[in-house]
């Protein structure tokens, strides 16, 4: 008979060795250690390069790389004045601080930011967010002041955990944000935003302050009274003309400057018709006088006292994570278009000390817009110059501009915004991930559901917690199948995937696809006594056989605790009572040498007992077998 040796377990100098390698790996991104070995002047200029993306590509800055970056920059700074001010006016804010917000963050950016196509803005379901959980505690209408100083403080801690998830590499947070809960819950925001236009593009003045589509549906249509017809013939108008520019570029991406340009030029037109016609006295309400100039720090305005304490962070928590999320994924995606890595690390510190920098300086959260970004990317911006561009052209639109925008009817900005996040509902995502993975897209749906019936916050908690309870079923309830052979190969198949493959008699083969842990040690033990409770009823297996070997390929257990080698120490001691033998296949890594340690102890595991293939067990034990019926005649 073939004796199996079990491999022994590396030395300690060895151990160490391969410790100290995957201590390098792992830490490769660190910035530490690409110094070693450098001189102390390179290591200061390295270790500046790292913290400061600016100084990697400004040395070699060309006036042709300018030239790019300055068209780009103008692009989508006619992109960001009319959305600043309409999605400042969705977080129920003041409109300069739309404009500041794109000002300000932008320049920060530009110095920390490590994608050269991420154009920095505030966004619209940020937006959203910020305004919404403000407002169920206080009014921006009754007390502005209180509502400002909450929604830069908001932001202020919005940028703190920003900043904090960098530092501490703790990245991994936002990941609980699957791609079927975003695009759930993008598709019910984008709703929402759409909706609550309503009031803007129908003329309405007295209007529900909740987010959910009855409570809006029902305010539109118990005020129809208030209906103007001058607005929505207006609305109807330019809403047509920003969907045909942005329909123009979506058939045609070298014309992006078409649905760029679209919402400023729809802001001029529109306020040139109403000064011409003087549209303010017949229903169509206006922005009406803006302030002009800088504004000084706001850091005198953050709120950290008082009874307010817990709503600013709890929005700051999650307006953090929406942004985060939306910020690096769309500076991914870009880098990926133009082959260049993003350090997802770099820019969480970016974005939030981007955030923490504008708390002090009158703007609300910002991130990286994909509208804008996209924009940015087709214009053919080369560096981070582009989003500098952009927040000089708001400055002075800020500086000397401002009087221009005081006939801006409001019903243009809703408009705007519609045809902004109009983009965020992704309907082939959604049904791709039904033909993909059921579960997967309900959490889609209650993400989606949730927000549109519930709240915003609500929805996305929701789908969260649906996300987690399935991995957590995932860990619980791990992943076994029954392996059969391929007639004619080596090669062991589960039996129900594949027809072609058989049972073998007298063997249960069992395969295991994930770490064996306390979480899931009882249920695998319950799961493998109905497995062989089962065997004789399945349809692949001979009706005449009975089970002999109990086989458990450990191919896809990457790790076990104690818990775990508890189970198979004591599933081996249960087949010997039901006179059947634990047969274990290519335990690995971390789960070979826990086995041989607990082996040394207990002494529950022999030689003949480990082997490298399911097919080299078969072999073995059937010619073991064999002889056994051969000796008992």
């Amino acid at each position: 008979m073939e004796v199996h040796k079990v491999v022994p377990p590396p030395q300690r100098s060895t151990l160490k060795k391969l410790k100290n390698r995957l201590k390098e790996t792992f830490f490769s991104d660190d910035p530490l250690h690409q110094f070693k070995g450098q001189s102390c002047k390179k290591k200061w200029i390295l270790a500046a390069q790292y913290f400061f993306p600016i100084l990697q590509w400004c040395p070699t800055y060309s006036f042709k790389f300018f030239k790019s970056d300055i068209v780009s920059g103008l692009t989508i700074a006619s992109l960001a004045i009319p959305q600043g001010i309409s999605y400042a006016k969705l977080a129920n804010l003041p409109p300069i601080v739309g404009l500041y917000s794109s000002f300000v963050p932008p320049l920060v950016y530009a110095v920390l930011g490590s994608s050269r196509d991420l154009a920095v803005g505030p966004v619209s379901i940020a937006s959203l967010i910020l305004g919404s959980m403000l407002r169920q505690e206080v009014s921006p209408t009754k007390d502005p002041l209180l509502f400002l100083q909450l929604a830069f403080t908001s932001t202020f801690f919005a940028g703190l955990f920003q900043a904090s998830l960098g530092i501490l590499r703790l990245g991994f947070i936002i990941d609980f944000l699957s791609k079927a809960t975003l695009i759930g819950f993008m598709a019910g925001a984008a709703i929402i935003v759409s909706l609550q236009q309503l009031k803007a593009l129908l003329g309405i003045m007295h209007f529900t302050k909740q987010m959910g589509v009855v409570a809006v549906l029902s305010s539109v249509f118990h005020n129809t009274d208030e209906w103007s017809w001058q607005t929505i013939l207006m609305g109807f108008c330019f809403l047509v003309f920003l969907l045909l520019a942005r329909h123009v570029s979506m058939k045609n991406p070298k014309l992006f400057w078409v649905s760029a340009g679209a919402p400023l030029l729809s802001v001029i037109l529109s306020t040139l018709v109403v000064f011409v016609s003087k549209a303010q006295n017949h229903g169509v309400s206006i922005i009406g006088k803006l302030e002009q100039g800088l504004n000084p720090p706001s850091w005198n305005m953050l709120h950290f006292n008082g009874g307010h304490l817990g709503l600013v962070l709890k929005t700051g928590l999650i307006t953090g994570i929406i942004s985060l999320t939306e910020g690096i994924a769309v500076g991914r995606t870009f880098a990926a278009l133009k082959d260049y890595q993003v350090d997802g690390n770099k820019e969480m510190m970016a974005i939030g000390l981007m955030n923490i920098v504008g708390s002090c300086t009158s703007c609300y959260i910002t991130t990286g817009a994909f509208s804008r970004s996209a924009v940015n990317h087709n214009a053919g911006a080369k560096t981070a110059m582009s989003n500098i561009v952009m927040s000089v052209t708001v400055m002075v639109t800020l500086l000397f501009l401002m009087p221009l925008f005081r006939y801006t009817p409001n019903v243009v900005l809703g408009a705007i915004i519609v045809t902004a996040v109009i983009g965020l509902i992704d309907i082939p995502a959604a049904y791709l991930i039904w033909k993909i993975d059921k579960f997967d897209f309900v959490v889609c749906v209650c993400a989606f559901l949730g927000v549109i019936f519930i709240s915003v916050q609500d929805g996305l908690a929701i789908a969260v917690g649906i996300s987690i309870f399935k991995i957590l079923m995932q860990i619980t309830r791990p992943k076994t199948m029954m392996l059969g052979n391929i007639p004619g190969t080596d090669i062991y198949r589960n039996l129900h995937h594949y027809k072609e493959a058989k049972a073998i008699p007298g063997f249960l083969i069992l395969s295991i696809e994930a770490p064996i842990n306390f979480a899931n040690s009882s249920y695998l033990n319950e799961r493998i006594s109905r497995w062989i409770q089962e065997y004789e009823s399945e349809e692949e297996v001979p009706k005449h056989s009975d089970i002999q070997f109990l086989v458990l390929d450990l191919s896809g257990v990457s790790s076990i605790d104690t818990s775990g080698v508890s189970f198979i120490k004591d599933l081996k001691k249960t087949m010997e009572k039901r006179d059947l033998e634990l047969v274990l296949v290519n335990p690995v890594g971390e789960v070979m040498e826990k086995l041989q340690q607990a082996n040394k102890a207990h002494n529950f595991l022999s030689v003949d007992s480990l082997y490298l293939t399911v097919g080299e067990a078969v072999a073995s034990l059937s010619s073991k077998m064999k002889g056994q019926i051969s000796n008992h005649v």
